[in-house]
Protein backbone atom coordinates (compact mmCIF):
# COMPACT_ATOMS: atom_id res chain seq x y z
CA UNK A 1 0.00 0.00 0.00
CA UNK A 2 1.21 3.70 -0.48
CA UNK A 3 0.32 6.21 1.70
CA UNK A 4 1.07 9.95 0.84
CA UNK A 5 0.96 12.71 3.87
CA UNK A 6 0.82 15.99 3.24
CA UNK A 7 4.34 17.61 4.96
CA UNK A 8 5.39 21.06 5.89
CA UNK A 9 9.44 20.01 5.48
CA UNK A 10 10.86 17.77 3.48
CA UNK A 11 12.45 15.42 6.36
CA UNK A 12 10.55 12.24 5.02
CA UNK A 13 9.04 10.99 8.55
CA UNK A 14 10.54 13.41 10.75
CA UNK A 15 8.53 15.96 8.79
CA UNK A 16 5.83 18.30 10.35
CA UNK A 17 2.24 16.67 8.81
CA UNK A 18 1.21 19.87 6.24
CA UNK A 19 -2.22 20.99 7.95
CA UNK A 20 -3.74 21.48 4.77
CA UNK A 21 -3.51 18.89 2.27
CA UNK A 22 -2.83 21.27 -1.59
CA UNK A 23 -1.15 23.87 0.08
CA UNK A 24 1.67 22.49 1.31
CA UNK A 25 5.39 22.52 -0.26
CA UNK A 26 5.75 18.84 0.29
CA UNK A 27 4.58 15.43 0.13
CA UNK A 28 5.93 12.38 1.33
CA UNK A 29 4.97 9.09 -0.29
CA UNK A 30 5.36 5.53 2.26
CA UNK A 31 5.34 2.39 0.68
CA UNK A 32 3.93 -0.07 3.51
CA UNK A 33 3.34 -3.91 3.52
CA UNK A 34 1.49 -4.66 6.46
CA UNK A 35 2.90 -2.33 9.33
CA UNK A 36 6.36 -2.31 7.94
CA UNK A 37 8.10 0.64 5.94
CA UNK A 38 9.51 -0.37 2.94
CA UNK A 39 10.05 2.99 1.29
CA UNK A 40 9.86 6.72 1.68
CA UNK A 41 10.17 8.99 -1.08
CA UNK A 42 9.84 13.08 -0.71
CA UNK A 43 8.90 15.18 -3.56
CA UNK A 44 7.75 18.52 -3.63
CA UNK A 45 4.44 19.28 -4.44
CA UNK A 46 4.18 21.33 -7.48
CA UNK A 47 1.06 23.23 -7.33
CA UNK A 48 2.94 24.80 -3.98
CA UNK A 49 1.23 28.25 -3.22
CA UNK A 50 -1.61 28.29 -6.31
CA UNK A 51 -3.25 25.05 -8.00
CA UNK A 52 -6.17 24.61 -9.80
CA UNK A 53 -9.21 22.39 -8.22
CA UNK A 54 -8.25 18.51 -8.84
CA UNK A 55 -5.12 19.13 -9.71
CA UNK A 56 -3.63 17.90 -6.45
CA UNK A 57 -5.34 14.94 -6.25
CA UNK A 58 -5.04 14.29 -9.41
CA UNK A 59 -0.74 14.17 -9.03
CA UNK A 60 -1.52 12.21 -5.79
CA UNK A 61 -3.13 9.67 -8.01
CA UNK A 62 -0.41 9.47 -10.60
CA UNK A 63 2.29 8.87 -7.98
CA UNK A 64 0.10 5.50 -7.21
CA UNK A 65 -1.28 6.57 -2.93
CA UNK A 66 -4.00 4.52 -1.68
CA UNK A 67 -4.60 6.56 0.89
CA UNK A 68 -4.26 10.76 1.72
CA UNK A 69 -2.98 11.41 5.12
CA UNK A 70 -3.49 15.51 6.29
CA UNK A 71 -4.58 17.51 8.41
CA UNK A 72 -7.25 19.16 6.18
CA UNK A 73 -8.86 19.24 3.12
CA UNK A 74 -12.24 20.43 1.24
CA UNK A 75 -15.38 18.50 0.25
CA UNK A 76 -14.55 18.58 -2.94
CA UNK A 77 -11.39 17.45 -2.80
CA UNK A 78 -12.40 14.63 -0.36
CA UNK A 79 -14.66 13.91 -3.32
CA UNK A 80 -12.32 13.84 -5.88
CA UNK A 81 -9.87 11.29 -3.84
CA UNK A 82 -13.09 9.45 -3.31
CA UNK A 83 -13.93 9.26 -7.00
CA UNK A 84 -9.82 8.04 -7.77
CA UNK A 85 -10.57 5.06 -5.23
CA UNK A 86 -7.82 7.05 -2.86
CA UNK A 87 -9.17 6.94 1.01
CA UNK A 88 -8.65 10.72 2.04
CA UNK A 89 -8.05 10.91 6.10
CA UNK A 90 -7.85 14.07 7.74
CA UNK A 91 -7.11 15.23 11.53
CA UNK A 92 -3.34 14.12 11.16
CA UNK A 93 -1.08 16.03 12.76
CA UNK A 94 2.60 16.11 14.69
CA UNK A 95 4.97 14.06 12.58
CA UNK A 96 4.71 11.68 9.09
CA UNK A 97 6.06 8.89 11.21
CA UNK A 98 3.41 9.76 14.25
CA UNK A 99 0.09 10.14 11.97
CA UNK A 100 1.21 7.12 9.79
CA UNK A 101 2.04 4.68 13.18
CA UNK A 102 -2.13 6.16 14.02
CA UNK A 103 -3.45 5.22 10.68
CA UNK A 104 -2.09 1.98 11.03
CA UNK A 105 -2.77 1.16 13.90
CA UNK A 106 -6.50 2.28 13.13
CA UNK A 107 -6.44 5.44 15.35
CA UNK A 108 -6.95 8.13 12.37
CA UNK A 109 -9.54 7.62 9.83
CA UNK A 110 -11.55 9.08 8.11
CA UNK A 111 -12.44 12.92 6.63
CA UNK A 112 -14.10 15.65 7.19
CA UNK A 113 -13.99 18.98 5.89
CA UNK A 114 -11.30 21.38 7.60
CA UNK A 115 -13.10 24.92 9.09
CA UNK A 116 -11.26 26.87 6.52
CA UNK A 117 -12.27 25.50 3.48
CA UNK A 118 -15.74 25.31 5.09
CA UNK A 119 -15.76 29.03 5.70
CA UNK A 120 -14.35 29.67 2.27
CA UNK A 121 -18.00 27.74 0.86
CA UNK A 122 -15.78 24.75 -0.70
CA UNK A 123 -17.88 22.59 2.24
CA UNK A 124 -21.33 22.97 0.29
CA UNK A 125 -19.71 22.60 -3.28
CA UNK A 126 -20.30 19.47 -4.74
CA UNK A 127 -16.93 17.30 -5.92
CA UNK A 128 -17.13 18.21 -9.56
CA UNK A 129 -16.08 15.10 -12.17
CA UNK A 130 -12.45 15.26 -12.76
CA UNK A 131 -13.19 15.03 -16.53
CA UNK A 132 -14.99 17.92 -16.75
CA UNK A 133 -12.65 20.39 -14.99
CA UNK A 134 -11.90 23.89 -17.00
CA UNK A 135 -8.96 26.28 -16.04
CA UNK A 136 -11.22 28.82 -14.66
CA UNK A 137 -12.05 26.11 -11.71
CA UNK A 138 -9.45 27.81 -9.05
CA UNK A 139 -9.13 27.13 -6.06
CA UNK A 140 -7.52 28.44 -3.11
CA UNK A 141 -4.35 30.36 -3.71
CA UNK A 142 -3.73 32.63 -1.00
CA UNK A 143 -0.51 32.16 1.30
CA UNK A 144 -1.84 33.97 3.84
CA UNK A 145 -4.60 31.83 4.18
CA UNK A 146 -2.28 28.95 4.46
CA UNK A 147 -0.48 30.61 7.02
CA UNK A 148 -3.70 31.37 9.30
CA UNK A 149 -4.84 27.64 8.96
CA UNK A 150 -1.24 26.11 9.61
CA UNK A 151 -1.37 28.69 13.35
CA UNK A 152 -4.76 27.64 13.67
CA UNK A 153 -3.93 23.94 13.71
CA UNK A 154 -0.96 24.26 15.69
CA UNK A 155 -2.74 25.92 17.84
CA UNK A 156 -5.27 23.37 18.24
CA UNK A 157 -2.01 20.79 18.60
CA UNK A 158 -0.61 23.17 21.62
CA UNK A 159 -4.11 22.95 23.28
CA UNK A 160 -4.03 18.83 23.29
CA UNK A 161 -0.63 18.78 24.38
CA UNK A 162 -1.34 21.45 27.36
CA UNK A 163 -4.53 18.96 27.94
CA UNK A 164 -2.11 15.80 28.38
CA UNK A 165 0.24 17.46 30.34
CA UNK A 166 -2.24 18.86 32.53
CA UNK A 167 -3.99 15.03 32.80
CA UNK A 168 -0.52 13.96 33.52
CA UNK A 169 0.17 15.85 36.27
CA UNK A 170 -3.08 15.35 37.70
CA UNK A 171 -2.30 11.54 38.49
Amino acid sequence: MRIAISADDDRGLDSVVGPHFGRCPYYVFVDVEGRNVENVQVIANPFFGQHQVGQVPSFINQHGANVMLTGGMGHRAIGFFQQMGIEPVTGAQGTVRRALEQYLGGELQGAAPCGTSTSHAHDDAPAPDVAQLTSSDVYEKDEFERLEEEVESLQDQLAQVTERLRQIQEK
